[in-house]
């Protein structure tokens, strides 16, 4: 039996294709396959960027291939992030909303630096 779950992550890049590119499938690429997703149980992956993030939308390099699974089928969106003072720049986040065993532990993922986005969560 399955249930949903929605499983995030971030990172950060440099404002040009092939770094976002990169960024997006790696981040993107840590999740499948730490959580082991099946492309038939995504639903939709929902991205937000940072405003200094104009080279590449992160949902369009998902579309570009590369990531370990097929997302051709899945629902892809991506918006600006809301701009806060003092906030982290060069920011991609994602949401996977996927079906999962009921009783999977999710592993979000934060990579470059994107750990401090989320302090109440101590590393062990």
């Amino acid at each position: 039996m399955k249930r949903l779950f929605a499983i995030r992550g971030a990172t950060t890049c440099e404002n040009n294709y092939d770094s976002i590119l990169k960024a997006v499938h790696e981040m993107c690429d840590d999740i499948f396959i730490k959580n082991k997703i099946k492309s038939e149980d995504m639903v939709s992956i929902q991205f937000s960027m940072t405003k200094d993030l104009t080279a590449l939308n992160a949902a369009a390099a998902v579309r570009k291939g590369g990531p370990a699974i097929d997302c051709s089928k899945v629902a892809l969106f991506c918006t600006q992030e809301a701009e806060i003072e003092g906030g982290m720049e060069k920011v991609i986040r994602v949401m996977v909303t996927t079906y999962l065993p009921r009783k999977a532990e999710i592993i979000n993922v934060y990579n470059n630096g994107t750990d401090a986005l989320r302090p109440d969560r101590k590393k062990s």
